[in-house]
């Protein structure tokens, strides 16, 4: 039930053009952090393994550059075939799960 509720798709709306713009500056915003932050804490503070073999083989400012630019054209291709709730479900998972762990981490460390 929650899985249709979630992939429900839909034509053009307000609510996906938000969602999909709140997505893409959540995703600006998380690499920005995450930048800041390798650079404040060091390396060792990327969580994702996928993420962080990408900086790894590439410098950290490309590899996240690489990292953030496909997430953002997935979520736009999301945003195209309709499936805007999980658009703004992966929004939200990105905001507890990236932004708000950055934030408090560099807080702490100013």
């Amino acid at each position: 039930m929650l899985s249709r509720w979630i992939f429900n798709r839909s034509g053009a709306s307000g609510f996906g053009n938000v969602a999909v713009v709140a997505f893409l500056a959540v995703q600006a915003l998380d690499g920005v952090l995450t930048y800041v932050g390798l650079a404040t804490l060091g390396s060792h503070m990327e969580g994702n393994p996928v993420v962080a073999s990408l900086m790894l083989a590439f410098g950290t400012g490309p590899g996240l550059t690489g990292a953030k630019l496909v997430a953002g054209v997935l979520g736009i291709a999301l945003h195209l075939t309709g499936v805007h709730r999980l658009v703004a479900l992966l929004t939200a998972i990105y905001l507890g799960a990236a932004i708000l762990p950055w934030t408090a981490l560099l807080l702490m460390a100013g």
